[in-house]
């Protein structure tokens, strides 16, 4: 009995530590830049003009794979083709509620990320160094 009290303890923990992990893959679904927030709740041509440049930049279901070796790689889905294109690779290192991307050669620090919010099932990361930049990420299988 007191092993199977054990099992059921040490599951449960083992679920709760991988709900928090965020290796797996990660689809972005929201993402806002600077530009947005400068120009605020203005008039309907300023609204407008955003959603130009968003369709402008060619946006695309971008998933980021996050691997357990601090291995990473970011690529572009398409739906009616089976590969992804536009694949990067990089290194990545989480730690103390931060996601910091690195250079694969040098392995210094290219860019990082504040943590807002890690779920199960989301992932919420704003830059460091520019706050108003966040990506909304969902867990993908």
């Amino acid at each position: 009995m007191k092993t199977f009290i054990f099992l059921m303890v040490f599951g449960s923990a083992s679920l709760i530590c991988q709900a928090q992990s965020v290796v797996g893959r990660w689809q972005l679904v929201k993402q806002s830049n600077c530009v947005e927030s400068e120009l605020g709740e203005g008039e309907a041509s300023t609204q407008e003009m955003v959603e130009d440049m968003k369709g402008l930049s060619g946006a695309s279901p971008q998933v980021l794979e996050l691997k357990e070796n601090n291995t990473g790689e970011e690529n572009t889905k398409i739906i009616s083709k089976k590969k992804s294109y536009n694949s990067k690779s990089f290194l990545y290192r989480y730690q103390a509620g931060t996601l910091y991307f690195l250079d694969k050669k040098s392995k210094t620090i290219i860019d990082g990320y504040t943590v807002e919010k890690l779920d199960g099932d989301s992932l919420i990361i704003s830059n460091a160094t520019r706050v108003c930049e966040t990506k909304i990420f969902v867990r993908i299988k």
